[in-house]
Order: C-alpha cells, then structure tokens, then sequence
C-alpha cells in the first residue's frame, strides 16, 4: 500500500494532480483541499492505492483523516472510489462527520451521483462508525433539530446547501435557529 508520498507537483489534468517523486511522475486523483496545496513547492500527499483487476489507482488527500473518511466510505455498499472522492472533496471532514451524526441524507443528495438510497446507506452504515469522540470533535451534541432548521430556512432564503452548511460551521451551535440564521446572514 502506498500511503504518502513527497515530491513536487509536475502538472495538472482533468485526471488530477502530477506528483514527481525522485523522478517518478505519479498521477494522483486528488481532492481539492490537497490540489490547493501544489503550488509548486514539495509536498505531502496522504495516498491510498485502490486496486482493482484491470487498475491500479492513487488518490490523494490533504490529510490523514480525509483519507480515513475516505476508506469508511469505501466500506458502505454501492460507494466506489469516485463517488467517495466526490463526498470527501464536497466539504471537510468534520462537516461530513456531522452531517452523518444528524443523519442529514439531504446533505449526501446534493452530491452529484448519490441518491436517495444510496445517501440513506452513508448514514446508517456509517453513523455506527461513528465513535463518541467523533461526535465531540464534530460539535455535535443531539442539537440536530436546530441546526437542520436553520439550514433550511437559509435554503429557503437563497442559500445552497454547501453555502449554508459552511455559514452555519461558524456560529454558535448553541444558539436557538433563528439567531444562527440571522448572524449566518450578517456574515454573508
């Protein structure tokens, strides 16, 4: 298993990233956050080899934990490595983490190639993967409700799911909704 390499980045495709390591040119299908980080200087690419019969194919991620998410979502049936590339690339780890603890499926349908079904899936094989120190980490503390009705006033706003996901990631998760919603458009 290839889990890291270092090297400079060599070019860019509709592939993914190039990384030169010692000479060797490795493509790389990588998420956006470690695309953002090739800028030209050596880096570190947190990899994971997915073999198939007629494949071999590297993906690369920012860090340990998009790659540990990463292969949890490999493990949930119907979730092959391009649709789990497109879930971790959509947002972070932690916002993934919390939208599987809320059992938020909405959140997984809005990723192009899941489906009602398949989003159901993500969050009921993964949510008992899920260990209490995820939930902490995540801030989740059973205030789902609240949190799902500010995002979908936000929604009914003007907002996109990403969008009010991400304005909603920084504020108060112990606020009431309608004060979350106001700051989250004060924000903005």
């Amino acid at each position: 298993m290839i889990a890291r390499l270092r090297g400079r980045p060599a070019g860019r495709g509709a592939e993914g990233l190039i990384l030169d390591v010692n000479g060797v040119g490795y493509l790389v299908h990588a998420t956006p956050r470690a695309l953002a980080r090739a800028d030209g200087a050596e880096m570190t690419v947190e990899t994971y080899l997915h073999v198939r019969e007629d494949a071999l194919s590297l993906y690369g991620f920012a860090d340990a934990e998009e790659r540990e998410l990463f292969i949890q979502l490999l493990s949930v049936s119907g979730i092959g490595p391009k649709v789990a590339l497109a879930i971790v690339s959509g947002s972070t780890p932690a916002e993934l983490k919390r939208a599987i603890a809320r059992e938020d499926t909405a959140r997984f349908q809005a990723i192009p190639g899941i489906g009602k079904k398949t989003a159901q899936r993500v969050v009921l094989e993964l949510k008992e993967k899920l260990t209490g120190s995820d939930l902490v980490a995540t801030g989740e503390t059973g205030d789902g409700d609240a949190h799902l009705v500010a995002r979908e006033a936000l929604i009914e706003l003007g907002y996109t799911l990403v969008e009010a996901e991400q304005a909603l990631a920084r504020i108060d998760p112990e606020l009431p909704p309608e004060e979350r919603v106001r700051l989250a458009l004060r924000v903005a």
